[in-house]
């Protein structure tokens, strides 16, 4: 840009000796054939020397702003720089200031928005803090209740509940924090993420070996009720669907598959 604001004025040499043109410092590109005689483009001996054959402007204050948009590689030891110029590159420089500004008034702190960014980040990440502390006490509390629910089939703990979470993760959690010390119980956990129905089925490896159950095989069919499919591994699969009106039809469901496994 410093060179544009120059005003440098074109050189152009025609029929130039390539040896002549090589010998001034013309930059030639790889790859590119040239003739005998060349087109020699100059914008300031020490600075800009070209072989080309291309269009050119008459003097370098016609390009008004260069602004470079992306840079990047494109192939082994190659890179690509892109940019705009003139009007394209005042409307790009405008757009970006007006961004700028709406940021600035969403920050609230127009004479330092680097410090209010600053601010905000750090907020967001004791919230963030906060939130997890809650989540994992919601955990405990659930998995403290789960017992009150448990149904005896035939020597097993089932369990078959819907619960008030609100991520997968945390379903997921729930569902390791309460086994992790079993070792014959079914877990079916239902709960609607984002008003979407969630399923995550968790069962005792005892239970896998004795009976042949298939926590991913059984989700895919519990979630033909919520209208959407799942899987996952023998002790421990999930399914997510469209329909949660149908996670109760799915929680019921479950015992009579468990039950038909074990007798299978």
């Amino acid at each position: 840009n410093s060179k544009i604001q120059e005003n440098i004025a074109i050189d152009e040499q025609r029929s130039v000796p390539i040896d002549k043109a090589m010998a001034q410092g013309a930059t030639a590109l790889f790859g590119e054939k040239y003739g005998d005689n060349v087109r020699v483009i100059t914008f300031d001996k020490d600075f800009s020397i070209e072989l080309c054959g291309g269009t050119h402007v008459n003097s370098t204050g016609e390009i008004g702003l260069f602004k470079i948009i992306s840079e990047g590689s494109v192939a082994a030891g190659i890179r690509r720089v892109e940019g705009i110029t003139a009007e394209a590159a005042v409307d790009y420089v405008q757009n970006q200031l007006h961004v700028f500004g709406e940021l600035k008034k969403l920050i609230k702190n127009p004479k330092d928005p680097v410090k209010g960014l600053q601010a905000l980040l750090k907020e967001n990440a004791e919230l963030k803090k906060e939130l997890q502390s809650f989540s994992a006490q919601k955990i405990n509390d659930i998995k403290n209740t789960l017992g009150d629910k448990v149904e005896q089939l035939n020597g097993i703990e089932f369990i078959s509940e819907h619960v008030e979470l609100n991520s997968a993760e945390a379903v997921k959690q729930l569902s390791f924090d309460y086994i992790r010390q079993k070792n014959n119980t079914v877990l079916l956990i239902g709960a609607e993420l984002n008003q979407k129905p969630h399923l995550s089925l968790i069962i005792s490896e005892e239970i896998v070996k004795q009976y042949d159950m298939n926590a991913s095989k059984i989700i895919r069919e519990l979630a033909k009720e919520i209208k959407g499919g799942g899987g996952g591994q023998n002790y421990y699969a999930t399914a997510g669907g469209n329909d949660a009106s149908g996670l109760k039809n799915a929680l019921d469901k479950a015992k009579e598959i468990i039950q038909s496994s074990m007798s299978a």
